[in-house]
């Protein structure tokens, strides 16, 4: 049972085996296109196209990548920890509320950029207590963390719905949703800097949050992998017993890779609360905190791997929409089939393919690694 979970190297590991698993998912996809009479070919056309093939496109497609960064990096460090925290959607919401009551407060009394630093704190923080409590049940009272954390999503829904109806709503408004913010609480849009570069991003939202996101992910980075935290946290997710033996605190470990967990995925909120919509609405998190699972799964739980699984996501959610609009006979819940079968060979299925490949592996390498028997002297 061991074997074809033996350690290979990086390149396959990281590179080789998810990469097949999605030429099989987009290759099903196909399948799924040719069944509406629809050329394939024509299909992963557009989908570039929308994605890639024009500035606007270009720039919701890093939008969306911005998001999936976030919740993927929040989903990664638990799961070093050994941890599944599905509860992203719901940290992201509650992050926004942060983020949100941070900018009602400032933004007509300071620049954007003195209030950006108190938004990421509060996002931060309001993503990291709404984790808190599963954290704590699962340390403290063995609660299961998966069913915790979804329980988590559906009150945090309830909880912003009734704010957003209720004490954040402006008077005599009719929409769920807080006041516009001024000027001191939205963020630079980079057009100005595509534009540099002979690139119109037309209307989209794309924003600095983008370089915040990548600065996350390098975060991660030194934690998990150059701080004895980091260390601690990977023991914990690699062998509990070993962990306690270690003298490390599980419940000390649990609760801090939870907190950071739910911190990161508060920060994506930060993208459509002060970079886009200038306001907290209903579903801000728009299932970012979901696509975050798959993310981490198909990146390997590494910043390096999550940054790429990121943008496919950002170009499945741009391109598939460009895609279903000049597509009639493909709908919109066809490209939901689409996302759904990346996350299903990337994600539930991602060691489908790893006994074949190791396997092929050590054949092709045993042959380089024998030596031939030395003739005996004559």
């Amino acid at each position: 049972m061991s074997r074809p979970y033996a350690k290979l190297p990086a390149w396959i590991d990281f590179g080789l085996i998810p990469l097949l698993n999605l030429v099989i998912a987009f290759a099903i996809a196909g399948l799924v296109v040719l069944m509406v009479g629809e050329s394939p070919i024509a299909a992963a056309r557009l989908m570039l196209q929308g994605a890639f093939g024009y500035g606007e496109g270009f720039g919701f497609t890093l939008y969306y990548t911005t998001n999936f960064i976030f919740t993927g990096l929040a989903v990664a460090v638990a799961f070093h920890a050994g941890l599944f925290n599905i509860g992203g959607e719901g940290q992201a919401y509650v992050g926004g509320l942060g983020v949100g009551l941070v900018s009602l407060v400032l933004d007509r009394l300071v620049p954007w950029w003195v209030t950006l630093p108190f938004a990421i704190l509060g996002g931060f923080l309001f993503g990291a207590l709404w984790a808190l409590i599963p954290a704590w049940l699962q340390a403290r009272r063995g609660s299961h963390i998966v069913i915790t954390t979804i329980m988590f999503n559906f009150i945090a829904a309830s909880l912003m719905v009734y704010l957003l109806v209720g004490p954040l709503k402006p008077v005599g408004s009719m929409n769920p949703q807080s006041r516009t913010f001024e000027a001191g609480a939205q963020l630079p849009k980079l057009d100005g800097l595509f534009a540099a570069f002979g690139a119109d991003l037309g209307g989209a939202p794309l924003n600095i949050t983008l370089f915040l996101a990548l600065i996350a992910a390098f975060l991660v980075w030194l934690l998990i992998f150059r701080t004895r935290l980091g260390y601690e946290l990977r023991t914990l997710g690699f062998s509990p017993p070993a962990a306690r033996y270690a003298g490390m605190s599980q419940t000390r470990l649990i609760v801090i890779a939870m907190t950071i967990s739910g911190g990161l995925a508060g920060l994506m909120a930060l993208n459509p609360v002060i970079g886009d919509q200038y306001r907290v609405q209903i579903d801000l998190a728009a299932g970012a905190g979901f696509v975050g699972i798959a993310v981490a799964l198909m990146g390997r739980a590494h910043p390096a791997g999550i940054i790429p699984a990121a943008l496919l996501f950002g170009v499945l959610y741009q391109g598939g929409a460009e895609l279903a609009f000049e597509m009639p006979s493909i709908s919109r819940d066809m490209i939901v089939i689409i996302q759904g079968l990346v996350i299903l060979f990337a994600g539930a299925l991602e060691n489908m393919l790893r006994p074949a490949v190791g396997g092929a592996y050590r054949r092709l390498r045993l042959p380089a690694t024998q030596t031939l028997p030395v003739e005996e002297a004559t």
